[in-house]
């Protein structure tokens, strides 16, 4: 009896090593990553945090490393694999890749539309109305060679003003969270705000709104994207359509159910984190901003920066095609 049980225990854990075995081949075999590294923002949920806690990115898992600065370091990071993924107003992205910098787009980040969009704003009763004068002015920006350049620099020659008499507008980098203080404290004439940091502002009030970058393109338009490096999709091509898939689908989410019960969710999302972050500014979202079904990229959300580009002297004529710089591929609103 004591032989037959020992025999039964002996095949018990054979089995369990050749299934063991068995197991770690088939994770082997597959080798994609499941633990996708990225930056996040205090008080705010991404696309892919909203698609992880809706259950759409399936068996990957997010992992913070810390908070974003902008879209330029995103993008350094993500080209050094210091993170998997990263997000970035597309005009710095077509700027990377001219540089070499190995990236491709896969989806939609950010917009702007009538509701949520990117504007100048200085303080109510105030010298600044129109372009001409803006300079010798000190205009508040996130991050310098970001979305926010392009627009102030779109607006002022829309305005009729001068290479010459543009060089005279100074950007400044300010904090976005404390960019309305700054400006309150008139150590700034102008600030950039977008999203939260905008309506927080108006809500306050005593501020105006000089433009938004919608006036200044004349439409809605997608003007960031997630990306990966061209290796790591190329090494992890089910773990990119997982992700594009699921980001699509929170997107989608997001842009078809009621605002109050996406702002209910995001607030749940960020009470589960416990990193001692405030959910009041919540209140102000209003939409995705993204202009195509599911983050679908098009050429024109490209081409319109490369345009500007070569127009300022950054770039040659040909030099970077929008074809280039991103794909729809793993996107399933594209077919």
């Amino acid at each position: 009896m004591n032989k037959t049980v020992a025999l039964l225990i002996l095949v018990g854990l054979v089995s369990g090593i050749l299934s063991g075995c068995s197991e770690g081949k088939s994770s082997a075999k597959s080798g994609e990553d499941q633990i996708l590294q990225y930056q996040s923002a205090p008080g705010s949920v991404s696309f892919p945090e909203l698609a992880a806690d809706l259950g759409y990115l399936g068996d990957l898992k997010l992992e913070s490393i810390g908070d974003s600065v902008g879209g330029p370091e995103s993008i350094q990071l993500t080209a050094t694999k210091q993170i998997d993924f990263g997000a970035a107003f597309n005009g710095a992205i077509i700027k990377s890749y001219a540089k070499n910098v190995k990236i491709k787009s896969v989806i939609g980040s950010y917009g702007s539309d009538q509701n949520t969009y990117v504007g100048a704003y200085a303080l109510e009763g105030g010298a600044i109305k129109s372009a001409k004068d803006f300079i010798g002015k000190k205009i508040g920006v996130n991050i310098l060679g970001a979305h926010s350049e392009f627009v102030i620099k779109d607006y002022l020659r829309q305005g009729n003003l001068t290479e010459k008499e543009i060089e005279q507008v100074t950007l400044v980098t300010v904090p976005s969270s404390s960019a309305e203080q700054i400006l309150r404290n008139h150590q700034i004439d102008v600030v950039m705000l977008s999203g939260i940091a905008r309506d927080r502002a108006l809500t306050t009030g005593g501020v105006a709104e000089i433009f938004k970058d919608i006036d200044v393109f004349g439409t809605e338009f997608t003007a960031g994207d997630y990306f990966f490096t061209d290796q790591y999709i190329k090494d992890n091509p089910n773990t990119v359509r997982q992700f594009v898939d699921g980001v699509a689908k929170a997107i989608e989410w997001a842009r078809t159910t009621p605002r109050e019960e996406v702002i209910k969710r995001f607030e749940e999302i960020i009470n589960k984190r416990e990193r001692k972050e405030t959910t009041d500014n919540l209140k102000f979202w209003k939409s995705t901003g993204i202009s195509e079904k599911g983050g679908v990229i098009t050429p024109s959300e490209y081409d319109v920066w490369i345009d500007w580009l070569v127009a300022n002297g950054e770039l040659k004529e040909g030099q970077v095609k929008p074809e280039e710089l991103y794909t729809n591929e793993f996107n399933p609103f594209a077919k």
